[in-house]
């Protein structure tokens, strides 16, 4: 049989790949959209929407174990309030099977253009894809244009019976329905933190193994420092510096995680294993070798500023390509690839700016360069760093954990900022317009903000400005 003709071929329905399709069959394409797994990509089945729903769970049970400071003395006592874990994830069930369906909705009753396919696709030929549906039957599709979409998957270090032993991904953590008597968490990065912190606020002990000196290895070391004390101050244990080499299960059931240190070898014991150390591209059962298509040593698809691989016709988007993975960024990948095809405007993917929020409690975001970053590119900058205890919004609401620091280049512009505290997400957009707009941070120092809002910090963040190391 031959090949179905397409204008459009897209793998994987992703950030990025859902609303291309929408907008390219909007222009009159005729699009194929082909999911192997479940709609929506990372992001609304085991990314952010299923993370952050049960973080809110985690944030409202902490505030109720809280409310001793300002509660009758003849309240119950909220402290010992523990997670209902199987309502928790059911809540967090109802808000994701909402966003799959609405997504199935738009893409197949909304657009007469795009066509579903339920299966896995692999090339065949640098502009044909072979299909393997899950009713056990194959299709040829062929287009012009390709889009790979298909995101990543958890990365399982090698580390000698952890297979046996047994571990989690996030995936499958998300989904337990009994709470976790002690965590062990292998990877100090955001998703092992987001992870550590929900489930101590849910009631189990977590510990978090890091192999290097410092969590978040792309950020100063002052901000890394501030969020681990906060973290450690809820009862999550650190052990930095940590290569786990073994795990074992004993024979009371436990897990033995066994990891060299610069002190000696460290035997952590735990009920439950969750592997957060990093992620892997879905690239290797793409045949992307049938097409001539290059990926790096870790198989990450190559692109250029334009999102094209080497291969006429063929682009790459969101997590599959090298770069930050982020769900905001897959979108705009969307945005650079739509503007250039529909609207005949080009726009560097390289060359735009990078916010991102780590959300835990205190939250942390970031945008533009940090200090390492301006030091190693030889940027000229001052720098400013304001308690979050010196906002009056903190002290109306004993919100106070944390810092925010600032930086400006010579010519008085914003070159970044690192926020720590509460709402810096919602801070962080400020500046970000602030820059895009390359205002000078004494226009946000004497704007005029609501009373009594965090916004108000911005006023005095930018007081004490000082060269490095002064």
């Amino acid at each position: 049989m031959p090949a179905t003709a397409f204008d459009v071929l897209i793998i994987g329905s992703g950030q990025a790949g859902n609303p291309l399709a929408t907008a390219l069959a909007g222009a009159g394409r005729r699009v194929a959209l082909i999911e192997e797994n479940l709609l929506g990509g990372s992001c609304i089945n085991y990314g952010c929407s299923p993370t952050k729903a049960l973080l809110a769970t985690a944030e409202r049970l902490h505030q109720l174990r809280t409310t001793a400071t300002v509660a009758a003395p003849d309240v119950p006592d909220a402290a010992q309030l523990r997670v209902d874990l199987a309502a928790a994830v059911a809540r967090k069930d109802v808000i994701v099977q909402a966003m799959r369906d609405g997504t199935r909705d738009n893409l197949t009753k909304e657009h007469d253009n795009i066509t579903l396919f339920d299966g896995h696709a692999a090339f065949t030929a640098p502009h044909t894809l072979q299909v393997a549906l899950k009713d056990g039957s194959a299709r040829d599709l062929t287009a012009p244009l390709i889009f790979i979409n298909t995101g990543t998957r958890a990365a399982i270090p090698e580390v000698e019976g952890l297979a046996e032993a047994g571990y989690l991904t996030t995936t499958q953590l998300l989904d337990l329905k009994e709470l976790p008597e002690h965590l062990l968490i292998l990877g100090g990065g955001y998703i092992g933190l987001e992870f550590g912190q929900m489930f101590r606020r849910f009631g189990s002990r977590v510990t978090i193994v890091e192999s290097g000196p410092q969590l978040l290895e792309r950020e100063d070391d002052d901000v890394c420092q501030g969020l681990q004390e906060a973290l450690t101050a809820e009862g999550i244990e650190f052990v930095m510096g940590a290569r786990a080499h073994r795990v074992s299960r004993g024979a009371d059931g436990q897990l033995i995680l066994t990891a060299r240190t610069s002190a000696g070898e460290r035997r952590l014991r735990g009920t439950h294993l969750l592997v957060a150390t990093g992620r892997r591209p879905n690239s290797d059962k793409l045949g992307l070798g049938f097409a001539g298509i290059k990926t790096d040593e870790k198989g990450y698809v190559l692109v250029n500023n334009n999102l094209q691989t080497n291969v006429r016709g063929v682009y790459a988007l969101g997590d599959i390509h090298p770069g930050p993975q982020f769900t905001h960024i897959s979108y705009d990948d969307y945005r650079v690839v739509r503007d250039a095809l529909l609207h005949g405007q080009r726009r560097s993917a390289r060359q735009r700016p990078l916010p991102y929020c780590v959300f835990t409690d205190p939250p942390l975001a970031r945008i533009g360069l940090n200090e390492g970053q301006a030091q190693e590119q030889k940027i000229p900058y001052r720098v400013a760093t304001m308690p979050v205890r010196t906002i009056g919004r903190a002290q109306h609401t004993s919100e106070a954990q944390g810092f925010w620091k600032v930086m400006v280049g010579d010519d008085d512009r914003l070159l970044g900022a690192t926020l720590l505290g509460p709402e810096v997400g919602e801070i962080m957009a400020i500046i970000e317009v602030a820059m895009a707009g390359r205002l000078k941070y004494q226009q946000l120092q004497e704007m005029i903000f609501a009373h009594p809002t965090w916004a108000e910090g911005l006023n005095n963040v930018f007081r004490e400005l000082e060269r490095p190391g002064k």
